[in-house]
């Protein structure tokens, strides 16, 4: 019972109190004395209800006669936990999902034990009879419940996207993405890293793209990982990775980072620049100009200068200062959604609208820092066309004096593939990378 109970609180945490999945998770494992087993099971419970929670609730929703919004959270949460284990888990049981979901509700809501024993046991005895909406009479439904995406998102997709393109992609979303690290080859060479980690009886796959990108298997716990903790290693997927090569940092060069926290891009410039020369890192919290620092510092980084600014407002004292600036813009995160599947349920249409019209504005304000043959790129974690490409016409439409470089032909050894307009566009389906764009502008 002990890992389904601590899934519950963190499934609590993310449905009411709307904390970030990762970040929640990771304060209960670490808050409590679980073992390595729990730990598995724990983070396996939680992202599953995650990642197939419009499905669980549709499925719910035909056994219930209280409607979903009416059932109190503890309820409805260890209900979620309980169709999931018996609907997507063969090594659990079904008895002993419902038995332990009662367990819980009796301990969190007792009253409602019953309710939730009967659900689940007709469940169980009625899968054959749960039917998905029809693909042939409404596609948009059908997509939406069975890879738990809202349909204002599927919808915005299928205006994009060929439908056989959405659905590949839907079904990667709700798929387990790989770990990777970066090298600090600052402080080791990979191969010296490679060998240390196999030493240590891990199973290591080198990036054959990407030098100091490597994927790990076979971690059970991260806080077992001595390496990282002695700044050898950075988690970062190979996406994050692609940008600071392709902003292409060189020694000595004076760098700034408009948005840069938690710091993945600004250390690997630094990395990069052979920790020399000057990065201004900015951003607007104070908490997350800490964890640029604490990264930095494992690290053995120097060259980062934080400053706490807001990259809407004008910096005169740095315009035309710089040789390269990168602008990592706030985005709606459709990329990462793998990661962090709760980003689907918060995401609203109207959010895409707002934040490239803030985008846009950090781009404008950002290329005033780019000095005459300095570089500005942009990139984002998202796949909607409006916050990528969309965004760039927009600034090339009032900015003459930028022209856009083809980064698609330049690093094409680095990703390799077709790529429209001069830009490139990472798709969790196609890549089996979190959805990344990037683009790179010459001031001419």
């Amino acid at each position: 019972m002990l890992a389904r109970e601590g899934a519950l609180k963190v499934l609590y945490q993310i449905d009411v109190k709307e904390a970030y999945s990762n970040i929640a998770l990771g304060e209960e494992i670490n808050n409590s004395n679980y073992s390595s087993l729990d730990k598995g099971f724990m983070t396996e419970l939680v992202y599953g209800v995650l990642e197939n929670l419009l499905l669980i609730d549709y499925i719910i929703q035909q056994f219930s006669s209280v409607k979903l919004k009416k059932i109190q959270p503890w309820t409805l949460n260890i209900l979620r936990l309980g169709v999931y284990q018996i609907r997507f888990l063969d090594k659990v049981p079904p008895s002993a999902a419902v038995n332990e979901s009662v367990n819980l509700a009796k301990k969190y809501c007792n009253k409602a034990s019953g309710f939730v024993n009967g659900i689940l046991r007709n469940i169980i005895r009625n899968q054959d009879k749960i039917k998905l909406p029809s693909p042939e009479k409404d596609l948009l439904k059908y997509l939406s419940v069975k890879y738990s995406h809202p349909q204002w998102m599927v919808k915005s997709f299928l205006s994009f996207y060929p439908a056989s393109f959405v659905e590949d992609l839907l079904k990667a979303n709700n798929e387990t993405p790989q770990l990777n690290f970066r090298v600090n080859t600052l402080k080791t060479t990979v191969v010296n890293c490679i060998g240390l980690l196999k030493e240590q009886g891990y199973e290591v796959v080198s990036n054959p793209h990407l030098e100091e990108a490597i994927t790990i298997k076979g971690i059970s716990n991260l806080s077992d990982l001595e390496l990282l903790k002695k700044g050898l290693l950075y988690i970062q997927d190979f996406s994050s990775m692609l940008i600071a090569k392709i902003v292409d940092p060189r020694a000595g060069e004076f760098i700034i980072d408009v948005c840069s926290a938690p710091g993945g891009k600004t250390t690997h410039m630094a990395q990069l620049m052979e920790n020399k020369g000057i990065i201004i890192a900015r951003d607007i919290y104070d908490h997350k100009l800490k964890l640029i620092k604490k990264n930095a510092e494992r690290l053995g980084i120097e060259i980062i200068k934080t400053e706490k600014f807001d990259a809407l407002k004008e910096d005169r004292e740095l315009f035309e200062k710089a040789d390269r600036v990168l602008v990592d813009a706030p985005c709606s995160g459709l990329g990462i959604i793998r990661r962090k599947p709760e980003i689907k349920y918060r995401k609203q249409p109207d959010d895409i609208v707002a934040i490239t019209e803030l985008q846009l504005k950090i781009l404008k304000n950002a290329a005033r820092y780019v000095k005459n043959g300095g570089y500005l790129i942009y990139s984002t974690c998202t796949i909607d066309p409006r916050e990528n490409g969309g965004v760039i016409e927009g600034f090339l439409s009032e900015s003459s004096g930028f022209q856009l470089i083809d980064v698609a032909k330049e690093y094409n050894e680095l990703i390799p593939g077709e790529h429209k307009n001069k830009t490139i566009q990472l798709y969790p389906n196609l890549h089996n990378t979190d959805g990344f764009f990037v683009a790179k502008l010459l001031k001419k």
